[in-house]
């Protein structure tokens, strides 16, 4: 329970320090965003990606008579069901019709809360540090209403825009080490991704979700960090990890997927069942968060730029596979039940790993009955034919 003054006062803070941030990098999401007759626009996104921000800049271009609540401050843990009326008596005091819901996932039972402003006539904008607000019960109910977005820590792009320098080898190794956590690069400080990924770790998924062997599970996401474009399975894990169940290796491959942390890429089968049942590629959400916290081997570019390849692509489509049968290939782009593309990642091809790279390619794009293909490297361009088809070499700052 919390008093009214309470929740009255936390907002009046809240609204003044939100009239008053700096404006930041307009990112490639904005002009995505069809502002025009919205009713419901969902933006979800890992915690610090940037989604405060993107909600200013909505607010200062088209909405600024908006009401400001991030759910997520300490007094709100407070906030239950029965307090809902108080909130409702302060929305109507403030005499506005369009409402920004900051975290929106602290709030219990936050989706009846939003139908019943929704059905009142609220213009809603809302943000949410974890993807079950984008599961298919929240899409059913908001069907029609919502438009859904995902915002990640800068891209490429946005990171040689954020930093005034040019698209170049140079910098697509320093944005291979630095990550495109926006905080991170305004305060250029190792430690704060190291803080800010035990807090996620412990504050914002163990303490949710009533983890009680912190150790293991911290031990399991830095394992995941170690090996980033590499295989997994929970059977694995749990024997290198020595966590008891298999089961507790799923639950908590499940959390930190659901807080944005990292993502699994299966296998491409006709069968879904198949797909289920073979090991996944791992990815983190930011290759910054990889060097800061990781135990990788110092010759570890190929692994980070996979991820940031895998990074690109997510951000465009989320159907993606590899491809395994005799030789490997990176990723399987599908859209709409139809294969778009086949890329592999190298950092450098080499006469000693260059025929292995191409017959990744090659035989997926033999079995998906594709004409061109790419491999993605640091630096390099170069062009392959075997029997017709082409591949293509190209470098990160390229395929971006």
């Amino acid at each position: 329970m919390i008093l009214k003054s309470d929740i009255l006062n936390i907002i009046n803070i809240q609204q003044n320090t939100f009239n008053n941030r700096k404006y930041g990098l307009t990112r490639k999401l904005r002009s995505q965003i069809l502002v025009d007759n919205l009713r419901l626009l969902i933006i979800a996104g890992i915690q610090s990606s940037g989604k405060s921000t993107l909600l200013f800049q909505l607010y200062k271009e088209k909405f600024q008579n908006a009401l400001y609540i991030n759910f997520e401050h300490p007094r709100f843990y407070n906030l239950d069901k029965n307090d809902l009326f108080k909130l409702d008596e302060i929305i109507e005091e403030k005499g506005v019709r369009i409402l920004f819901f900051d975290e929106i996932q602290k709030l219990t039972d936050w989706n009846s809360y939003v139908s019943q402003k929704l059905s009142e006539g609220f213009q809603i904008v809302i943000t949410g540090s974890d993807s079950s607000i984008l599961n298919n019960e929240v899409d059913h109910e908001f069907a029609g209403l919502n438009n859904i977005k995902e915002l990640f820590p800068f891209s490429y792009n946005e990171f040689c825009a954020f930093n005034e320098i040019e698209k170049s080898e140079e910098s697509t190794i320093t944005y291979l080490k630095k990550g495109g956590f926006p905080a991170y690069l305004s305060s250029n400080s190792d430690e704060y991704l190291n803080q800010f990924f035990d807090d996620i770790l412990v504050r914002g998924i163990a303490v949710r979700t009533g983890i009680r062997d912190l150790r293991s599970f911290k031990r399991l996401a830095l394992h995941l960090l170690s090996n980033v474009g590499k295989l997994i399975t929970g059977n694995q894990i749990k024997n290198i990890l020595g966590i008891k169940t298999t089961s507790t290796v799923i639950d908590y491959l499940s959390f930190l997927e659901s807080a944005y942390l990292f993502f699994y890429v299966p296998k491409f089968s006709y069968s879904v069942s198949k797909q289920m049942i073979n090991p996944r590629k791992v990815y983190a959400v930011d290759t910054g968060l990889v060097t800061a916290n990781s135990a990788l081997f110092e010759d570890s570019t190929e692994q980070l730029l996979e991820n940031m390849a895998f990074l690109h692509l997510r951000k465009q489509i989320s159907e993606l596979y590899y491809h395994s049968e005799k030789f490997n290939c990176d990723f399987v782009v599908m859209n709409k039940n139809r294969v778009e593309k086949v890329i592999q990642v190298c950092d450098e091809l080499k006469q000693d790993n260059l025929e292995d790279e191409l017959n990744g390619v090659f035989e997926a794009m033999d079995f998906f009955e594709l004409d061109e293909g790419t491999i993605v490297t640091i630096n390099q361009t170069d062009r392959f034919v075997r029997n017709g088809r082409v591949v293509n070499v190209i470098p990160f700052y390229s395929f971006v």
